[in-house]
């Protein structure tokens, strides 16, 4: 491998989900400034993010169903052959 084209600041960061207070370490190589002190006693670069799994509405059930049906209807009556 080439040298000096790989990260090197690869280490265990703490992501925290803003949105429902839920965090999980992984190993990452975000710049953070701030540290936070985890369940291991042990404190670790911190990086607060706004969506996770836990309150994307995908991985939730609760994503909003489109009508398709109501739509091809409502243009067809809005712009279909007369």
């Amino acid at each position: 491998m080439k040298k000096g084209i790989h990260p090197e600041n690869y280490r265990l960061v703490v992501f925290k989900d803003t949105s429902c207070d839920h965090s999980f370490l992984t190993r990452s190589t975000v710049e953070t400034s701030e540290t936070i002190k985890w369940e291991d006693g042990k404190e670790y670069p911190l990086f607060k993010i706004e969506i996770s799994n836990k309150s994307h509405p995908f991985f939730t059930g609760k994503q909003n169903l489109i009508d398709t049906a109501g739509r091809i209807e409502k243009f067809n009556t809005r712009y279909g052959k007369k």
